[in-house]
């Protein structure tokens, strides 16, 4: 049995908003026959909707529009969202899964922060990284994923702020094979550590943008050298980009 809003009125003015979203600026005439309405009852839901501050009209054509509203309140809520809550479950997994450590990260001007960290229980081997800890961009996995999201100019803007060094011997120092490497990146869908960062440690990558598409975020799983094959990779490049999949469709 199909479900009712007990409160029609509110159904209604709902529905006045969505399909002013699909619509955009749009006559009394059009929407009465859109929603199948006498035109002075949708009159009188348009009047509320103006005085909430939802609905504008504009002045020269007398057509209706969404105002700012809306997104002020998605806004509010998108900033009250704990990413980790969402994410937390699928990290625990591919730690699971994997026998690995994850790793989630933040973008912080030309470092990436450690804001979350699952040490799976089957592996005795401990990484030293911390959250709270930080790791430059351009010689890590993380670092690598997140910049694949942006601009070269945001690219370059990060690359001169920061303290370019050899850490080990595997560690990209120059700026046009460093962007060699993100347009790989971009082709395979995930970034590499191959030891740049630390001796023995190699890490595999993805990026999670914000809600905006912008570059924000990246979850890792790293391993000694010993565990991390090239076949590895390619089992684990899977997990990961399956799960940032459904990280994305949330």
């Amino acid at each position: 049995m199909e479900e009712k809003n007990p409160i029609q009125v509110a159904d209604r003015l709902f529905l006045v908003l969505e399909t002013l979203a699909e619509t955009g600026p749009v006559g009394m005439a059009d929407l009465s026959r859109m929603l199948e309405l006498h035109k002075s009852t949708v009159h009188r839901l348009l009047t509320s909707l103006i005085y909430m501050g939802y609905v504008r009209q504009e002045e020269d054509t007398g057509r209706y529009f969404l105002s700012f509203k809306l997104c002020e309140l998605s806004n509010k809520i998108l900033n009250k969202l704990d990413i980790l809550d969402l994410i937390r479950p699928y990290l625990k997994r591919l730690a699971q899964q994997t026998g690995e450590t994850v790793h989630f990260v933040q973008l912080d001007g030309a470092e990436a922060v450690y804001i979350y960290k699952e040490e799976s229980s089957q592996n005795s081997v401990r990484m030293v990284s911390k959250v709270g800890s930080r790791i430059p961009l351009y010689c890590s996995g993380v670092g690598k994923a997140i910049a694949a999201d942006m601009t070269e100019h945001q690219i370059r803007r990060f690359w001169e702020k920061s303290r370019i060094e050899k850490l080990t011997e595997h560690t990209i120092t120059d700026f046009s094979e460093f962007l060699a490497v993100i347009e790989d990146v971009r082709q395979k869908g995930y970034a590499l550590d191959n030891e740049e960062n630390e001796v023995g440690v190699r890490c595999i990558a993805v990026s999670l943008p914000d809600y905006r598409g912008r570059a924000k975020y990246a979850f890792s799983i790293s391993a000694p050298v010993g565990r991390m094959t090239d076949r590895r990779i390619e089992e684990l490049a899977e997990l990961l980009l399956n799960t940032k999949g459904e990280l994305l469709h949330l």
